[in-house]
């Protein structure tokens, strides 16, 4: 039975007339009176009421005694108690729960005790042998506990997050776990605080400070404190320590310091703070040191000039959604000099980039108004001829309903590049495109496409351009681009070896008049290649600087195959240019000649475990393969191998830097051998030699890069030790080796 009663004064009176009526007669020993309902005051609050019910209550009234039986269940004001028996004793106020005694607060956290003694609040108490469940999945474990308001104080208490049991219900030791001659567990506060503490990483016993804490986390987003440390070795700093401390502003908003300290190098510090509001998010951060100041030579060689000073790198982003459809993001990232962040390990990167862009975004309207800014760190970057993009504005438009019965697409687009010193330029274009897409009788899919653009340009210094094919000439320019194209793709699809193929023939018309190129400088359209990709592109130059006129006609061959566990996809194609029109394509390319090279590209997947893809380019006339890529993966989540295989053989002039030839060869692979343990290796090296890059300094057979981990992780904990070695020269360093020790406890709150 189940009664909203008066607080325990009036409970023996209530219950007595129900348990006289449900139960049978009671023992000649244990008289359960009957007082009349008058005598009974009446609460003063609703919050004394309890929710209340059990097997079976007795009421002693020459002792004052009440005893609940069986499945006990009493609640309130949130505090919840579970036992096989409770006894109160009224003229004391003691409440003493017995047997499978379950207390449970309002922040979810579970008391489990066998004798828990408490007061008729349901709040104070204390409790031999206790367990404590956590809401965030901790558990604490005593010889003696006791409740004094919103704290729990344990006497010889331990303290973990992990489970103890295996998948099976078997008992298991947790993987970590601190001790304590007293521990204090403040729900409120989501903080476990220990007194004359140690900590068992694995049976091994460390040492604490006196007064040592760590937060439970929960849904209260963390509480301020250390974190784990981070500690490497590497060559160019030494042995190196890491101690962050997070502190908690607010429930959006929190700030991490942390002081780095070197063997070779002076202190550092590195901070971080984080918002969330109700525009968006955002964070800055930063790191900060003193030392001395290298200076790269025309060799890459770093130089120390003898002069002391500040050295320091900011770095921040975010994003404001506005209102539905306006938002801003952005992100900057400046460094103090050119070989800070590769000295201290801030990033690997040899340029730094800064942006803002505010967005419009509807399902028919686009608009972009940004800026762009770039910091250079390596050897020959010249910061002040490096080009800043302000304001850069792009707007497109999708007319509903449609015209003809295609799709119209307006665009407008505007940019202007500065340089300190060098080339400015500046472009405006207005541009309509228009689609129809049919389906025939006999089911060939065709699209329509009409085009239609008006540039007008402005450049000035054009001669300080390095490379003359892309500087144009000073003044005005202006340019009208005009193209009709036609696309058709017949689909034929049936059985084979039990599965089902489709082949796709594709041909396409585009008819382009001549427009002019040269006299425009070329500041986005620069790294053109012919692939796969770009292949059936109305403009295959990958911006808007460059226009590939003269009509031309595009041919290719689509072929898929899928059967259960296999699928594979395979197209292949080429173009050729009806009029003849040289000059705009750099030779290597691919599209310098009235037919193009042959591209293509094949993928087969079987089911999860193989995924290869292969990525080619085949010259027309010699057959010599200009580009030759292969990503391959096998095996799972836990245990893969991953191979990449990289050359660009297109003998492509070497003043051309956006157009460098190459040849990579990556690898990776991770073994799950145990249960919890894995190992990672990975590796890049470079195969070009000076025959491929006249540039290049490599030899044929050059490591890049070198990775190896060992990790161990459970549900509990994460730790790992981790080898790297980079060789490549970014900012003129050979980073050398670096060791790295990881350690993640997890169940602790940040």
């Amino acid at each position: 039975m189940r009664r909203r009663l008066a607080w325990w004064t009036a409970l023996p009176l209530a219950l007595a007339p129900a348990v006289a009526n449900a139960q049978a007669p009671a023992p000649a020993d244990t008289p359960v009176p009957a007082p009349a309902p008058t005598s009974v005051p009446a609460p003063a609050e609703t919050d004394e009421l309890v929710e209340f019910s059990a097997e079976q209550v007795t009421y002693e009234s020459q002792s004052d005694v009440l005893t609940a039986s069986g499945a006990v269940r009493m609640e309130r004001d949130g505090n919840y108690v579970a036992a096989d028996q409770v006894v109160w004793n009224r003229n004391t106020g003691e409440v003493r729960a017995i047997g499978n005694v379950v207390v449970m607060n309002p922040e979810g956290d579970k008391f489990v005790g066998e004798n828990v003694v408490l007061t008729d609040t349901l709040r104070d108490g204390t409790v031999d042998n206790l367990l404590v469940v956590l809401e965030s999945g901790g558990r604490i474990a005593a010889t003696r506990g006791r409740r004094a308001g919103d704290l729990t104080i344990l006497e010889n208490a331990i303290y973990s997050p992990c489970p103890v049991t295996t998948e099976t219900g078997c008992p298991r030791n947790p993987s970590w776990a601190v001790t304590a001659a007293q521990v204090v567990y403040d729900p409120k506060a989501q903080r476990v605080r220990f007194r004359g503490g140690r900590m068992q990483i694995f049976g091994v016993t460390l040492p604490l400070l006196p007064i040592f804490s760590l937060a439970t986390g929960g849904e209260g987003g963390g509480i301020s404190g250390f974190l784990v440390p981070d500690i490497s070795l590497s060559q160019g700093r030494g042995f190196e320590v890491a101690l962050p401390y997070y502190h908690r502003i607010g429930p959006n908003r929190d700030f991490t310091v942390t002081p780095h300290v070197y063997t070779k190098l002076l202190p550092g510090v590195e901070a971080k703070y984080r918002e969330l509001n109700r525009l968006g998010a955002f964070q800055l951060g930063g790191f900060l040191t003193y030392g001395r100041v290298e200076r790269l030579t025309e060799l890459g060689e770093p130089t120390e000039t003898g002069e002391k000073g500040v050295r320091a790198y900011f770095e921040a982003n975010g994003k404001f959604q506005l209102d539905p459809l306006w938002s801003i993001t952005g992100s900057t990232r400046i460094a103090s000099d050119k070989t800070v962040t590769r000295r201290y390990d801030i990033t690997q990167d040899d340029r730094l980039r800064s942006f803002v862009n505010a967005e419009r975004i509807s399902p028919n309207s686009y608009v972009s108004i940004a800026g762009w800014a770039f910091e250079g760190l390596r050897v020959n970057d010249v910061q002040e001829r490096i080009p800043i993009a302000l304001p850069a504005i792009d707007a497109r438009f999708r007319l509903d309903p449609p015209i003809l019965g295609g799709t119209l697409e307006l665009q407008a687009n505007s940019l202007a590049i500065l340089r300190i010193e060098g080339q400015d330029s500046q472009r405006a274009f207005a541009s309509a495109q228009w689609n129809l897409r049919r389906l025939t009788n006999w089911g060939q899919e065709v699209t329509f496409t009409g085009y239609a653009r008006g540039d007008v340009y402005h450049t000035n210094i054009s001669d300080s351009a390095e490379i003359p094919l892309y500087r144009g000439e000073d003044g005005w320019h202006a340019r009208g681009i005009g193209a009709l194209a036609a696309d058709v793709e017949w689909p034929f699809v049936g059985p084979l070896f039990g599965g089902t193929q489709r082949l796709t023939p594709r041909v396409q018309l585009v008819l382009t008049p001549p427009t002019p190129n040269l006299d425009i400088p070329n500041e986005d359209a620069r790294s053109v290649d012919l692939e796969d990709s770009n292949l059936f592109a109305l403009n295959r130059f990958p911006g808007y600087d460059r226009w590939e006129d003269g009509s031309r006609i595009t041919y290719g061959l689509d072929w898929s195959y899928e059967r259960p566990n296999l699928a594979i996809t395979s197209t292949v194609g080429q173009s050729y240019r009806i009029v003849k029109r040289g000059g705009i394509f750099p030779e290597g390319t691919g599209l310098a000649d009235r037919a193009s090279d042959i591209v293509g590209r094949t993928r087969i997947r079987y089911g999860r475990l193989i995924d290869l893809t292969h990525r080619y380019r085949v010259d027309k006339d010699s057959l010599a393969v200009r580009r030759n890529e292969l990503d391959l993966t096998v095996g799972g989540e836990e245990t893969y191998a991953q191979i990449g295989y990289l050359r660009l053989n297109r003998d492509i002039d070497e003043t051309i830097e956006d157009l460098r030839d190459k040849e990579e060869l990556r690898a990776a692979a991770r073994i799950k051998f145990a249960k919890n343990w894995s190992v990672f290796g990975a590796t890049v090296i470079d195969l070009s030699d000076q025959k491929e890059d006249p540039l290049s300094v490599s030899d044929g057979f050059e490591p890049v890069r070198h990775r190896l981990s060992i990790d161990y992780e459970d549900d509990c904990i994460a730790l790992g030790v981790s080898w790297r070695r980079d060789y490549e020269r970014v900012g003129g360093f050979d980073e050398g080796s670096t060791f790295s020790f990881r350690v993640s406890l997890k169940g602790l709150g940040r």
